[in-house]
Order: C-alpha cells, then structure tokens, then sequence
C-alpha cells in the first residue's frame, strides 16, 4: 500500500492525456472545467470549455453576463442546473468577495453548486490543500484495489472511501496525486474489461488477486424513471413563431421552447390531427406535420416527445407569455438538446435551414 501513490504518480506522468485545463492553476478555470466534467464526458466537455472560457475568460466576465447568454453557451451539456449555480456563484464572488476565488477547501465547498469532491480538486491543484478527491473513477479503483465492498450510495461507504483516500493522499503535491487517481481510473482501471495484465497495480490488487474485477464496485441501487409525453408546437404565421420560457423547478429551468402541450398518456396521432391546444383555441390553423416520436432519457425520467407544425394567420396571438420571435432567430436562444433533436427529425424547411439539417 505505502507504493501505491508512487505507482499512480509514475504511470500518470506517462499516460495523462493532453487536457486544457490540465495547463493552467487558475481556481476559476478548474471550477468551471469540473463543474462541465460533473455529468459529461471529457471528450464532449473539451470544446464547451474552451468556448465557454473565450467567452467568460475570468469571474468578472461570467459575473456580469446575462443568464440567457451563459444558458446559449451550455446549451447541450444538460443538467443546467450546473449553469446558473455557476453562474450565481460567480455573482457572488464578484459582488461579495472582491471578485477573488475562495483559497481554501472549506470556503469553496460553501460555494453554490460546489460539492466536495469539486472542492477537493480546485483547493488541491490550484492551492495546494491536501484533499482527497472521490468521483466515479476514484471510487472503482479504491473499490477494487482494496476490495471495499461498502457502497458510495451510502453514508457509511462514503466515510469509508474518504477515509482510504485520506490515508494514501501524499503531503507533497496532492493536485497531481488527485489528477493522477482520477486518470489511472478513467484510462487503465475502466468500467468494463480493464487490461489487469497491463496494470503496475495488478499484483498488490484485491480484486484481481480474487478474480473479483466485475464484482467492484458495489453497485448502486437503480433510479426509479418515470415517463412523460410532451408535444411541441412549431407554430408557423409568414416569418415568425413562438417560444416560451421554462419556468419553476421543472428541468430546463429558464431555457426556451416551442409551446408545450404535456399529456399523462400518449397521444395518438387521429387526436392530435383534430385536437387544438388551449393556446391556439381562437386561432384558425393548418396542419403542416407530425414529427416523429423521440425518446430522450434523463436521470430520473424518459421523455417521449413529438413536435407538430402548425401554419396560423399573421393576427394570431397564442397567449400573453408567448413570445413572438422572426424565425430565422430561433438559434439566439438557449433550447434543450430534445428540441434540437426534433428538429432534426421533423424535417421542416424553415428549421432545418437554421440548423443545417
């Protein structure tokens, strides 16, 4: 065990791969680059970081822009959640602590949308705290290294990753160490099928001497999802349509959409042919198309969703909260990634040119 730092330190040296924000110590650049990190993979996550980081180079500028702007460059992430606690946190900062980064592990932690492992990482490398970090990568390697066999889904197996982690965190550059772990776990000990005979950890480790490798780590129980029906409505009058703001605490909180029609049971297609949206109850309409049925599958629910092309008179107003936008300026705003899809599927000429489909 008194080896095994040193081991993850070696191997990472040669196999880390090239990653922006492995060039910089800035607090606010690692902050951002774990918070896109949180629920997207790295090779997904290389160009939103540098696009964003053009963008909003510093606190200062992500502070002062408007939410909608920082939504438009998430856009496609998901979980945007992460985007307005980043952007709040970034107010704050700015507005509340002289626009400096906290320095150390537990003022960051108090930080909006900063758990302890983000913590952990930007108080280790861009400061220099010894603090472990556990994310998934960590957690399967520790798992099966040591053959912990507590799960990370509970309090009990969380104090107990904590505890191994602590144990083998080194006193001198523990943003490396950090680094290193969460590498060896991503490249070398992965999900599935990892190459143990290629592994510098293989003959100190738990899992492979007990041919146990598949059984780690314990596996968390499964998320209960359950199914929603959404129809949009592409509503089509000369040159412009309509949007509306997601609103409350629903997901896509604060980013656009085609007016919604959301049903407990889906709908057959002879319905929606006859049927007419509260939205549109005094507007004459002519039905263009029926999209395809998409799925889109979130964390904790499955979307089954369709979008119907309308065409209404120029006098038509679906509703106050409606907005009426020119079409071609559709792509300004910050849209779900399902209604990107959609669009991609339903096939209509005055999307898809937008677009490029």
């Amino acid at each position: 065990m008194h080896n095994f730092p040193s081991i993850i330190s070696v191997w990472y040296k040669k196999n880390q791969r090239d990653l922006p924000w492995r060039m910089t110590t800035d607090p606010y650049k690692i902050w951002v680059s774990e918070i896109i990190l949180q629920q997207t993979r790295v090779n997904q996550g290389i160009n939103y970081y540098i696009r964003f980081i053009e963008s909003f180079p510093d606190i200062k500028s992500l502070a002062q822009a408007k939410e909608d702007d920082v939504l438009k460059h998430w856009q496609g992430l998901g979980y945007y959640s992460r985007a307005r606690n980043m952007h709040v946190t970034a107010r704050h900062i700015w507005n509340n602590l002289n626009g400096i980064f906290p320095d150390n592990y537990s003022d960051i932690l108090a930080l909006k949308g900063v758990g302890p492992y983000t913590a952990a990482i930007v108080a280790s490398i861009a400061f220099g705290q010894s603090c472990p970090a556990v994310d998934g990568n960590v957690f399967r390697l520790l798992a099966r290294y040591f053959g912990i066999r507590e799960s990370l889904a509970t309090g009990k197996g969380k104090k107990e990753f904590l505890r191994v982690a602590t144990e083998i965190m080194p006193a001198k550059h523990p943003g490396i160490h950090n680094q290193a772990m969460m590498e060896f776990g991503a490249l070398q000990c992965t999900p599935k099928s990892p190459n143990c005979l290629a592994c510098p950890l293989s003959l100190s480790c738990y899992a492979f001497n007990h041919q146990s490798v598949e059984s780690f780590p314990v596996k968390f129980p499964k998320v209960k999802q359950r199914t929603r029906y959404f129809y949009y409505y592409f509503i089509k009058s000369k040159n412009r349509t309509w949007l509306e703001k997601r609103t409350g605490n629903d997901i896509w909180k604060n980013l656009f959409q085609f007016p919604l029609l959301e049903s407990t049971t889906e709908l057959t297609d002879s319905y929606l042919t006859s049927f007419k949206p509260h939205f549109l109850e005094d507007c004459p309409v002519n039905l263009k198309s029926i999209s395809p049925t998409i799925k889109h599958v979130l964390s904790h629910q499955i979307i089954l969703a369709r979008l119907i092309h309308l065409e209404t008179e120029t006098s038509c107003q679906p509703g106050s909260h409606y907005i009426p936008i020119e079409t071609h300026s559709i792509q300004l705003f910050a849209i779900p990634r399902l209604i990107e899809k959609l669009i991609e599927k339903a096939r209509i000429p005055e999307l898809n040119s937008i677009y490029k489909v």
